[in-house]
């Protein structure tokens, strides 16, 4: 006898993301791609858009597939996503007051901890080239103002 399908998060959020792909691909049409010199606003969306839906038609299947005994968070997964969560809600928060550079750092130093990144050289090494790096790429590369916060 075969058993019922169980009822997992997991799966709902699979069809969720591969939904919310489609929509994203489909709005993004409209746009225009533009060329090859000249790419248009609808070329980055259109294809992250269906890169989401591929990726998460997969991981449905892989998890329909699956016997599903287990949830993808147990315990100390949950806990880990929850901080990394509220880090990711922090940084959105205190950008306008801290900067983009400065609370990027911050953030991605607090990533490496949530994620067990030995020491404190290794994260601020992370850290500090991932905010040098995105200043350089958005700041002088890109020409984005960047919000600068309290500290200009």
């Amino acid at each position: 006898m075969q058993k019922a399908p169980k009822f997992r998060l997991e799966t709902c959020f699979d069809v969720f993301l591969m939904v919310l792909g489609i929509v994203i691909t489909v709005v993004s049409i409209d746009y225009g791609f533009g060329s090859l010199e000249r790419p248009g606003p609808g070329l980055y969306p259109v294809f992250l858009g269906a890169a989401i839906a591929i990726f998460s038609f997969f991981t449905l299947l892989a998890d329909l597939r699956s016997e599903g005994g287990r949830s993808v968070l147990d315990g100390e997964s949950a806990k880990t996503f929850a901080f990394m969560a509220a880090t990711f809600c922090l940084w959105v928060v205190a950008m306008p007051l801290l900067g983009y550079v400065t609370v990027t750092l911050l953030a991605t130093y607090a990533f490496c901890k949530i994620l067990k990144l030995e020491g404190w050289i290794k994260p601020l090494a992370v850290s500090g080239g991932t905010a040098l790096f995105l200043y350089m790429l958005f700041d002088y590369w890109l020409y984005i103002d960047l919000p600068r916060g309290i500290l200009g």
